[in-house]
């Protein structure tokens, strides 16, 4: 039988995770970090990602950068690869929701939201995976959502690009799984971060929301550890192409 601890343990492992400067991508590098690995935590905002780094110590880096910029990809994965080596771990958590009606939706919000929630995860990704293919190892996670499967006012291109990730998650796993690689998603619920500040805003609408789980409160953010350490180590190696609903039962009801 495998020893447990060593089922969860990141000792030796790269990590690299977007939008890394707040929210869930800030507890997510947070949290691979405690567990062993080295951590490279990227967003655009520098001193966000300095507090990060101050926080988890040396086994971590940031690297400040544009995951959209497709043309400036190669310098960004040689940034992200210089400290530590070629990241194993790909935790996709940048994102950005314009909460446009669908009547309102204008081509700018549309373009910069598929950019950022479903192009850069596709793109990052397939320039990472020829080093994991060398290892035979690699994990990938995705941020789907709530909106991965439900339709919500204001959410018609965030939507969209969850629905989206839903489905790059399936392909990634039929493409890369046979490598040792395994694609999963996250599909988090209600959660207080900069993303969702509209939401806990108003009490009434916040308190709606948690009525609606099973288990009767909104997510804290250490809620998301344990999925993110599950998907991200060997505990999930026969788990592959899925999305995990990280919701309090949300969507179960």
């Amino acid at each position: 039988m495998a020893d447990i601890e060593d089922l969860f343990h990141l000792g030796g492992k790269v990590a690299v995770v977007t939008g890394a400067s707040s929210g869930l991508g800030r507890r997510a590098a947070i949290t691979l970090a405690a567990a062993g690995a080295m951590v490279v935590g990227v967003a655009r905002r520098q001193a966000e990602l300095e507090s990060l780094c101050r926080e988890i110590g040396f086994t971590a880096t940031g690297v400040v950068g544009d995951v959209t910029d497709r043309g400036n990809l190669p310098a960004l994965i040689e940034a992200i690869s210089g400290p530590f080596g070629p990241p194993d771990i790909v935790v996709h958590a940048a994102g950005i929701n314009t909460r446009q009606a669908a009547d309102d939706v204008t081509p700018e919000g549309w373009d910069v939201t598929l950019a950022l929630n479903l192009s850069a995860p596709f793109f990052l990704s397939q320039a990472l995976v020829p080093a994991m293919k060398e290892k035979g190892w690699g994990r990938i996670v995705n941020f789907a959502s709530l909106q991965s499967t439900r339709a919500f006012p204001g959410g018609i291109a965030y939507g969209a690009t969850k629905g989206g990730i839903a489905q790059l998650t399936r392909a990634m796993a039929e493409a890369w799984s046979p490598h040792g690689i395994t694609a999963n998603a996250i599909g988090p619920g209600f959660f207080p971060t900069e993303l969702t500040q509209a939401v806990f805003a108003d009490p009434d609408r916040a308190a709606r929301n948690a009525a609606q789980t099973c288990i009767g409160r909104n997510g804290r953010i250490e809620d998301i550890d344990g999925p993110i350490l599950f998907l991200c180590s060997d505990a999930s190696a026969y788990v592959t192409g899925q999305v995990l609903m990280v919701d309090g039962g949300f969507t179960a009801k």
